[in-house]
């Protein structure tokens, strides 16, 4: 077991700051009360980098993301920050590409006190979605230039879906044991029209032969994004490609309160990077009422990935706390604007610390 662990903190744009702050504070708190030892170092990234620079990220710090046992990363991009070909900059596809990060857990989960529009008594799903292939496979692909057309291109590759499946697999399994859900994994997908998703089903039914333990289920994307909406309590974890998981896993923050209560992680088998599923919103920046949750939520996963990669069960009990609290706060507040209340950043984050101390000290 390591005696510290390096973390690379990377807080970005608009309200990528405060909610990073918040974060770090409630992470450093979580790992302290159990006795884990961070060591953290904040690194430049992302649009004001770019706008200064011409790069989202320096390859200096691109190295020491790989040489950390985890990044926190914060929002970035800004929407008046534009590549010469029109699309916004920001470096988290760099670091899915460069260390292999190909798989991103979303949590989709109610929490008591946080207001939805749906009739649903519980709603726990984690949505996986594949980050470096689908639709984004193309991105750096040479295009004539054209105001006539342009074309993407969606690429399914066989190593990266063995691999996403039999994560996903592994989660359903990991939830059954530790959250009592079903253990089931749906694909969500266009394979009745598409070849490169025809061939992706295929694929995850070979996979789904090796998990007997695990159900299995297929839905078209079409249908399976309605249900979300319909039927969310139909779903434990759901698999898919990078646009189609993009899109749906927004549509599971939105039946749960929004995107200020979604976590992510991006990881791959020996790299995580662990951010707010949330863009920056830059109208909110400096106001202080950005809601720090989805960060802070993003911080207990680093620490999740932290215990299964090294078996620290000291980083299990600091991200179990850390999602206890903050399960008590959004219950009895304080809450921010977007999920009903009034509070700032820090009053949340403050209330969220003596929460985590006063567990600490019975």
């Amino acid at each position: 077991m390591k005696t510290s662990y390096e973390v690379a903190v990377m807080p970005g744009d608009g309200i990528g700051p405060e909610v990073t702050e918040a974060a770090v504070a409630v992470l450093d708190s979580a790992a302290r009360n159990h006795g884990v030892q961070l060591v953290r170092t904040t690194y430049e990234a992302g649009a004001e980098y770019y706008r200064r620079t011409g790069e989202a990220i320096s390859e200096a710090v691109l190295v020491a993301a790989g040489e950390a046992d985890a990044v926190l990363f914060g929002a970035m991009g800004l929407p008046d920050v534009r590549r010469p070909d029109g699309t916004e900059t920001g470096p988290q596809v760099e670091l899915r590409e460069r260390y292999g990060l190909f798989a991103s857990l979303r949590p989709t989960k109610l929490f008591a006190g946080v207001p939805t529009r749906l009739k649903a008594d519980k709603i726990d799903i984690l949505v996986i979605r594949e980050t470096t292939e689908g639709l984004f496979a193309g991105r750096n692909d040479y295009r004539e230039p054209s105001d006539e057309s342009v074309s993407d291109r969606m690429t399914i590759t066989r190593a990266t879906c063995e691999k996403l499946f039999d994560l996903a697999f592994a989660q359903a399994r990991s939830r059954r044991h530790h959250q009592g859900t079903p253990g089931r994994v749906t694909l969500l997908d266009k394979a009745n029209a598409l070849p490169s998703q025809a061939f992706m089903r295929k694929i995850f039914d070979e996979v789904a032969l090796r998990h007997p333990d695990i159900e299995n289920d297929r839905r078209y994307i079409d249908a399976g994004a309605m249900m979300f909406v319909t039927a969310p309590e139909s779903y434990d974890v759901v698999v898919s490609e990078n646009i189609f998981g993009d899109i749906t896993s927004e549509i599971g923050a939105g039946i749960v309160g929004g995107l200020g209560v979604a976590p992510s992680a991006d990881i791959g088998l020996r790299h995580g990077v662990f951010q707010p599923s949330h863009g920056t919103a830059p109208e909110l920046a400096g106001l202080a009422v950005a809601n720090p949750v989805a960060a802070i939520l993003s911080a207990a996963m680093l620490l999740d990935w932290l215990a299964e990669r090294h078996g620290d069960e000291r980083c299990n009990g600091a991200a179990g706390a850390i999602r206890s609290a903050v399960e008590h706060v959004l219950a009895c507040g304080p809450k921010t604007r977007d999920i009903g209340g009034d509070a700032k950043t820090s009053e949340v984050t403050e209330a969220l610390l003596k929460q985590l101390n006063r567990v600490a000290m019975r």
